[in-house]
């Protein structure tokens, strides 16, 4: 009896041990196998390519966004045009470049991405991140008026559009219907599936804009309204007290009103809408399918959201699809995003850490960090998360948050990119210490560089549309600029933001060179698993020569990165073995010493012939 009882024990503690490794490996192997294998491209919709003139938007669209002129002349901007140059429409209003920059319209839609899917394709993109594409009266579509419906200019018909969507009740997910704009979505994600890509939306559950179903309702009905509870409402209409209504902004800003949250997050009426609009995007007929729906999500400003909604939607996007990605916007010190990565929450960040360290060893010249300096960052931020995190996170540079990488390095040395909100505010086109001119070659080599060691590093690359053919740009709204497509003929930018000419104009065109060197390096890449997702060891940090070697490995492939940031050519001695073939210059050869050009890079593979 007391044996039997024994074994029954020690069977019990047996399976609650291997219950509890099983659990720690799955919340080690957490995130999307699929994920570590793409090459990220952002597109800002409404900049991207203006597919179809029939849907392009009209003033009144505008409506409920900053800077609220209904009434000053207006037209679509000319796509081509100089960026800084104010067209005759919008001299007559007598404000300045920052007013109406706000109240320019390109007419980017979703055709436009359909349509250049192929260039996308070709360049080896596999993985697309939208910025926000639902319903919104502003360019940048952070403003939403829902999040159930694509923005009706983004689609063919926009009027019946809105004559169709009027009819629902927007707080009951039964009366919803679909657009031409919500189909034509559903169309571009068939077409990226079709061409073996993933997609993901951009959430903004924080907030919504003025103009959206719910806040009108509120604003107009006050108390009575059956969205009252939906957000920060700070003070209520009343003659009889003579209080007036208010309500927070995020971040004080009037146009996006905060949705209400309690100890839990946000408050269980929105959040069943936003639950509800999540499934829809996720799994569109309702039926199971990953196919029809998107690959998953980043969340904007998911910081200002307490972190047990989060934890309610992760398992509610799973439950429809388990490899849904799911990535937020944190930029905030390593220790600050532990919380938001620890398995129950998402699977990665935009990986801003990664942006910082980066721009303090390729670009800054005074003040670069050394490469052991910046190994030790790098060792760091790998080694914050559980260890799959890292091959997921969003390698980027830039964004439509900050400056073109371009403009960065223009501007290196200015100020530390990694003082986030000091540098957001000096990157700014308007502050005179910022230099808004197109980069010289001496700078378009040390991106080339950077793109080299994004392209070989642990974690997914993540470009922001147009960086590869050379777009420059200050930081919002001038990072926002027009793709550059070869179809089009580009004015000269002439223009300072003070209107006064430039001592020398900036030809607007394609950056050949540097076009073919990101799609080598992306096609590098994509060529080889060892650089999606193989081991990473620091093979050299050679402070005194300014060069940095690792190695990336998985099973029998090795490959070997030198990067050389010093303006010397440098030897470079690392005990190799074997025969080595560099596929980034075209070399083969064997022996220890390795030369490497300035500013520039080798990738060897071990030639096994």
């Amino acid at each position: 009896m007391q044996k039997t009882i024994l074994k029954s024990i020690f069977l019990l503690v047996s399976l609650l041990i291997l219950k509890e490794i099983t659990m720690a490996k799955e919340t080690e192997n957490f995130v999307p196998e699929w994920a570590k294998k793409v090459v990220w491209y952002q597109i800002f919709p409404e900049r991207f390519h203006n597919g179809d003139k029939s849907n392009d938007p009209k003033l009144i669209d505008q409506k409920g966004a900053y800077p609220h002129d209904l009434k000053s002349d207006w037209e679509i901007h000319p796509w081509t045009s100089d960026w800084y140059e104010l067209q005759p429409y919008e001299k007559k209003n007598g404000k300045d470049i920052w007013f109406n920059i706000q109240r320019r319209r390109y007419g980017g839609d979703i055709q436009g991405i359909i349509d250049k899917l192929d260039y996308l394709q070709d360049l080896g993109i596999s993985a697309l991140y939208l910025n926000p594409i639902f319903e919104s009266p502003s360019s940048h579509k952070y403003d939403g008026k829902t999040f159930h419906h694509i923005d009706p200019n983004f689609g063919p018909n926009p009027d019946e559009d809105r004559e169709l969507m009027a009819q629902e009740n927007p707080a009951d997910s039964s009366t919803w219907v679909w657009t031409s704009a919500d189909k034509l979505v559903l169309k571009l994600i068939r077409e990226v599936h079709k061409r073996k890509m993933r997609i993901i939306f951009d959430g903004v559950f924080n907030h919504m804009g003025i103009e959206s179903f719910a806040f009108k309702d509120v604003k107009k009905n006050q108390r009575k309204s059956v969205y009252k509870n939906w957000f920060e409402v700070t003070s209520w209409r009343d003659k009889e007290k003579g209080t007036k209504f208010f309500y927070n902004g995020w971040y004080g800003v009037r146009e996006l009103p905060e949705i209400k949250e309690d100890e839990n997050g946000i408050v269980a009426e929105p959040k069943k809408y936003i639950f509800e609009a999540t499934k829809r995007w996720l799994d569109p007929n309702g039926d199971g399918s990953l196919e029809d729906g998107i690959d998953g999500w980043r969340l904007d400003v998911a910081f200002c959201i307490k972190h047990p909604f989060w934890k309610d939607w992760r398992r509610h996007v799973k439950a429809i699809n388990p490899e849904a990605y799911l990535t937020a916007e944190v930029i905030e010190p390593l220790n600050e995003l532990l919380p938001f990565l620890e398995g129950d929450e998402f699977d990665a960040m935009m990986n801003y850490c990664f942006a910082f360290a980066s721009a303090d060893f390729f670009f800054d010249e005074k003040t670069q960090i050394s490469p052991t300096e910046f190994d030790k960052t790098l060792e760091e931020i790998r080694n914050a998360f559980p260890s799959e995190v890292a091959y997921v996170m969003q390698n980027l540079f830039g964004s439509h948050d900050s400056n073109r990488i371009a403009s960065h390095i223009v501007n290196r040395d200015k100020l530390n990119y990694k003082d986030w909100s000091d540098y957001f505010n000096f990157s700014k086109g308007e502050n005179l210490k910022y230099d808004t001119r197109k980069p010289n070659q001496e700078e378009i080599a040390l991106q080339k560089l950077f793109v080299i060691f994004q392209m070989t590093y642990v974690g997914a690359p993540m470009i922001y549309y147009g960086d590869e053919v050379g777009i420059w740009g200050a930081n919002d709204p001038d990072c926002r600029k027009p793709m550059i497509w070869k179809e089009f003929e580009y004015q000269d930018e002439v223009l300072l933001p003070t209107q006064e000419k430039r001592p020398k104009a900036d030809k607007v065109e394609i950056n050949e060179d540097l076009f073919t060197h990101y799609k080598k390096l992306i096609g590098i890449r994509n060529s080889n698993l060892a650089l999606q997702i193989g081991d990473y060891k620091t093979l050299l940090t050679d402070d005194e020569k300014n060069v940095l070697a690792f190695s990336r490995s998985i099973k029998d492939q090795k490959f070997v990165v030198i990067l050389n940031k010093s303006a010397k050519e440098q030897k470079v001695n690392l005990n190799l073995n074997g025969n080595y073939e560099d596929i980034l210059n075209g070399d083969r050869f064997s022996g220890n010493e390795i030369i490497v050009k300035p500013k520039w890079a080798r990738i060897l593979v071990m030639n096994n012939d």
